[in-house]
């Protein structure tokens, strides 16, 4: 991960005094890196003793920011990770267009590594990435939207890059097409959990914890899925609620409040982690074809930290 971490500073510096000012406040924000570490994890799980991988993760990193900065622009988010976001600092135009930096960054990376397998899985998760952005937003504020249309979304979204992440570490050890199809189901698996986690604690964590504001998923409207479980159970009165509140955007003050009862009442942040757990134990059971090593266990324990963290 320090040769990572060399590899994302020495690709953001750009002549352009704000490309690199820019980049370097999200980056250092921190943030799990979960996504690098699984390049990383999977390559040296399949044998792997060279260094492609450091680049890749890398790579892997420059999507993820890229669409981070993008999404807060959207969401018209204030706080990332604790911090102020880049767009509430420098303006929504500076982050969409560093946003794009960062993107072409990442594909002169994969051009670099010169694998035509690791250029098709990252250029189509990029593309994936995508997809699911703009159908959540087909899908906000619609009170009719399905568990299937959900997963749809945070699959495309959040999961698809999880998997391609895993998939290429795989790709640059040379391993079996059984092997990577596992590592991508594994990353899979552990991306849906991990979104899943995200949406149940955006209203269950505190605003400390969770390092964004709370409750922005209902300010904006989203359908996740502690909210799909609530309207599920709603009364009419509920549903009433639901309504004005997310399909009409007609809030006040006292409406987050409510919406926080409503899911608490109805069970739906533990029914969600539940449910998160289940993907897990999918994922780390995908795991056993691998010979048992040190890798293999931080990789198990990686994905049961997902369904555990508070933030």
């Amino acid at each position: 991960m320090k040769a990572v971490n060399e590899a994302i500073l020495a690709r953001m510096d750009s002549p352009v005094a704000l490309i690199p000012q820019l980049a370097a406040h999200i980056v250092a924000a921190g943030g799990k890196r979960m996504r690098p570490l699984l390049t990383l994890a999977a390559a040296r799980l399949c044998g792997y003793q060279g260094e492609r991988q450091i680049k890749l993760a890398a790579c892997v990193e420059f999507i993820h920011t890229a669409t981070l900065l993008h999404d807060d622009v959207v969401d018209e988010s204030k706080l990332r990770r604790g911090f102020a976001s880049a767009n509430a600092l420098f303006g929504n135009q500076a982050s969409v267009l560093v946003g794009d930096f960062l993107f072409s960054r990442s594909f002169e990376l994969m051009v670099e590594d010169g694998s035509q397998e690791v250029l098709r899985i990252l250029a189509a998760a990029s593309a994936t990435i995508a997809e699911g952005e703009v159908l959540q937003l087909t899908t906000q504020n619609d009170l009719s939207t399905t568990e299937e249309k959900y997963f749809e979304v945070i699959r495309g979204k959040t999961a698809a890059l999880f998997a391609a992440a895993a998939e290429v570490g795989g790709v640059v050890a040379g391993a079996s097409a059984e092997d990577n199809a596992a590592l991508r189901d594994f990353g899979m698996d552990l991306g849906i959990a991990f979104q899943l986690v995200d949406d149940a604690l955006d209203y269950a964590a505190s605003q400390a914890e969770l390092g964004k504001t709370v409750g922005d998923d209902f300010r904006e409207g989203k359908l996740t899925y502690p909210v799909l479980l609530a309207l599920e159970a709603a009364t009419s009165a509920e549903r009433d609620f639901w309504t004005r509140t997310l399909a009409e955007g007609e809030q006040g003050e006292d409406d987050l409040p409510t919406a926080l009862r409503l899911i608490e009442q109805h069970d739906a942040i533990r029914r969600t982690i539940r449910r998160a757990d289940a993907f897990i134990d999918r994922a780390v059971g995908l795991l056993l074809r691998f010979p048992e090593s040190e890798i293999r266990a931080a990789l198990a324990d990686m994905a049961r930290y997902t369904t555990a963290r508070k933030y």
